[in-house]
């Protein structure tokens, strides 16, 4: 048997609950249980579990950490694990993405690994854990098991982009030290849980890019809401299918969110005008809710600290919001709304960091003042399907940053060109100016541009000469060198600034990122980007390359490292860019591009085999021919002990028959399911007796399994009793007995799997 022993102060136990529990009928039960175990020959597991790294099993009087183990079982569930998980040390043999503090595990870190499978409810049991990240592993999935719930340490849990589905569990509200939460980019479905209002340490959370339904859940005077949530700056929950009103209550003085990302949702009703007392608020994207209705909240210039605003593709009525006041605003859509027929707004030419306004189908109508193609910092100007009027007067003096005026469908009659000529991007079709057979090339469907559209952009390259070749698994670095990058895309969701062909941006984007890989050591030598769009649910990606430093690839723990500081923000892009998150892709790693060689370039083992693959064969069959002859002998054995207990009725009466309590038969074949054939992994103790395999059954109980070894098999009666005997002990402080098994030969037994507690906690109990 195996003593329990529960963790916390709140189970610890008085001395005079200690004298009661002497008392008890199940205690005296117990005692009389060992001696007949004594009687019969059969074991007495009854050690105390005592205090390690992880999780400790006890057998036969002494115990094992199960830290490696419990590492191991993890990985079990996947479909490799990192190339030195190997031995009993996870800490000492530092192990690869994984991080220890005084020999305990406090971080598991393997982003881009390739993993695929589930993650086993086995994490529990990692009581010291602080960072969990095993972001773009695409194939891992499943449900998240709620057990994760009991890392009681646990700081950043971080699984972008993976496959992870079903309910969000609602016991990650019992993390109260969680500082991060980043599950975007999965499959989760079901509701926001009310319990993660219970996070008073929040500060990044991350729901975005899921099937996500039902309501943002706030305070209800019972339970939890986001509202709560006073502490958290980021509510990322956009690309999910969220409905119904946007609480009033959800927004409050006392938060301090700077991004509130609410897009392509289906929410309904109007925008709370509680919304105006976010007065940290930097970026707002409430587009793309397509039920969203009413007026946009009169107090909107409250926030005078935003830079973004997102209200396009929706069904906002009443007058255009006035943005008087709103300095700090660089983009600015409200595109594809019902607004009243206004006339064109005072606040177009009083913000000074504008660089992007879009204001399509809005039924604005007057002449533009010059003035607004004259703002330092504007850049696109799309205006069409409106009814601006008169004459269009860009003037000498736009903004040199100014790209593009798309006034398309409108009633515009005519422009007045001033002394220095606007060249670039200008698109009039659909005006009275154009209806006139006008062959002017802002009249074509393509507009005016006198300058070819640049290529998408790509970092430049250094070489000196001629670039060097690359084989096939390689890439250009930036710096001229052939190696082996690792690869993923960029999402910036909302960036203030739309001109795309401006090198500064991602110049100033590179080095930042270079910058703080370097500054933590990284062996990074250069970042190319390339490619930049903007992609349907109107965030800006591009695509990323790290390129290594002093070898062509990287090394698994660079990897981790790599991942870990764009998955939990370390790195920070400039401001202009806005909130973003990556999505790395597999890394193959050189000890798998090695196998591979060998595969294909060492052909010495082949020739070793073809010479002896005649002796070989004629061995095999040999020995195959021994085999059967012994197996023939053991098939008598195992039929003689499978046949008394074939004869167990187990709806009989007789008292020859065991009387289980609550204990199963389990066949050979399922414990060596569930203990994974036996793996050396799962192996969690041994002793005279045998060993003791930790297991899953298919309801996600952990379980202990102890399988006897030849020479210590007892006869059908002793092992008949045994198992009577412990299924009938039941107690809180003994761990009870889930099933036996008499199969193929074996004898095994299956108890509850109990985690650590310590030594001292033992004592007091006992």
């Amino acid at each position: 048997m195996v003593a329990r022993v529960k963790m916390g102060a709140e189970d610890s136990v008085d001395n005079d609950r200690a004298s009661d529990l002497a008392k008890d009928e199940e205690i005296i039960a117990f005692q009389a249980h060992l001696k007949n175990l004594s009687k019969y020959g059969g074991f007495y597991m009854a050690c105390l579990l005592v205090q390690c790294s992880c999780a400790c099993f006890c057998h036969l009087g002494r115990y094992k950490c199960a830290g490696p183990a419990v590492l191991s079982g993890i990985a079990d569930s996947w479909n490799k694990k990192p190339s030195n998980w190997k031995g009993n040390d996870p800490c000492g043999d530092k192990w690869i993405g994984i991080t220890c503090t005084r020999n305990r595990i406090t971080s598991i870190r393997l982003s881009s690994f390739g993993l695929s499978g589930t993650l086993s409810g086995d994490i529990s049991y990692l009581s010291e854990l602080r960072n969990l990240d095993l972001s773009y592993n695409k194939d891992l999935g499943g449900p998240l098991p709620s057990t994760i719930g009991a890392l009681s340490n646990l700081e950043n849990l971080i699984l972008v982009g993976c496959s992870f589905s079903g309910e969000i569990p609602k016991e990650l509200g019992q993390l109260s030290k969680l500082i991060f939460l980043s599950l975007n980019s999965n499959r989760f479905t079901g509701s926001i849980p009310a319990s993660l209002g219970n996070l008073p340490n929040l500060y990044w959370f991350d729901l975005a890019d899921n099937k996500l339904t039902g309501g943002l859940p706030v305070f209800d005077g019972i339970n939890p809401g986001l509202d709560n949530l006073t502490n958290t700056k980021h509510f990322h929950f956009g690309i999910n299918q969220l409905s119904g009103p946007i609480p009033s209550q959800i927004f409050n003085s006392q938060m301090k969110l700077i991004h509130l990302l609410l897009d392509n949702n289906n929410f309904s009703g109007s925008i709370p005008p509680t919304l105006g007392l976010l007065n940290a608020l930097e970026v707002l994207r409430l587009d793309n809710n397509k039920q969203l209705t009413g007026p946009v909240p009169s107090n909107i210039n409250n926030l005078t600290k935003l830079a973004e605003l997102h209200l396009e593709n929706n069904q906002l009525t009443g007058t255009l919001p006035d943005l008087t006041g709103m300095g700090a605003l660089s983009f600015v859509d409200m595109s594809n709304n019902s607004f009243n027929a206004s006339d064109v707004p005072d606040w177009f030419t009083t913000l000074p960091s504008l660089t992007s306004l879009y204001l399509e189908n809005l039924r604005v109508a007057g002449q533009l003042p010059q003035a607004l193609f004259s703002l330092p910092a504007i850049q696109t100007l799309r205006l069409r399907g409106n009814r601006f009027n008169g004459t269009l007067n860009i003037g000498s003096d736009f903004s040199t940053q100014l790209q593009l005026i798309d006034l398309r469908d409108n009633q515009i009659t005519q422009i007045t060109v001033g002394g220095s000529q606007y060249n670039n991007k200008l698109m009039l079709v659909g005006n009275p100016i154009c209806n006139q057979g006008s062959n002017e090339k802002y009249c074509t469907a393509t507009g005016q541009s006198n300058q070819a559209t640049p290529p998408p952009y790509i970092t430049p390259k250094k070489c000196p000469g001629l670039p060097p070749p690359c084989v096939s698994n390689q890439i250009l670095s930036p710096s001229c060198m052939c190696a082996v990058p690792y690869r993923g895309t960029l999402f910036f969701r909302s960036p203030s600034f739309s001109d795309l062909s401006n090198v500064s941006y991602y110049s100033l984007l590179e080095q930042g990122m270079r910058a703080k890989f370097v500054e933590y050591n990284l062996p990074v030598d250069s970042i190319s980007i390339h490619d930049p769009s903007v992609n349907s649910v109107n965030n800006l990606q591009m695509a990323l390359d790290v390129f290594p430093r002093g070898k062509i690839q990287f090394g698994e723990q660079d990897i981790s490292d790599i991942g870990f500081i764009l998955s939990n923000q370390t790195y920070k892009p400039p401001p202009v860019f806005g909130p973003y998150y990556f999505i790395g892709q597999s890394y193959s790693f050189a000890n798998e591009v090695l196998l591979s060689r060998k595969s294909k370039t060492n052909r010495l083992p082949m020739i070793v085999g073809v010479s002896v693959g005649g002796a070989v064969l004629v061995a095999a069959v040999l020995a195959l021919v021994v085999v059967i002859s012994r197996r023939k002998r053991k098939q008598k054995q195992t039929e003689e002990r499978s046949q008394s207990f074939v004869s167990w009725d187990m709806k009989s009466t007789s008292t020859s028959v065991p009387q289980l309590r609550g204990a199963r038969m389990f066949t050979f074949d399922e414990l060596k399911k569930i203990t994974n054939n036996f793996s050396e992994a799962n192996d969690i103790g041994n002793g005279g007796y045998g060993k003791v395999y930790r297991g899953t059954l298919p309801s996600g109980q952990l379980v202990a399994v102890k399988r006897s070894q030849q020479g210590s098999l007892q006869g059908s009666l002793e092992f008949r009793t045994e198992i009577e005997l412990l299924s009938r002990v039941h107690h809180k402080n003994v761990v009870s007995l889930v099933g036996f098994c008499l199969d193929q030969g074996e004898q095994m037994l299956v108890y509850e799997y109990v985690p650590n507690g310590t030594l001292k906690e033992s004592l007091v109990k006992f």
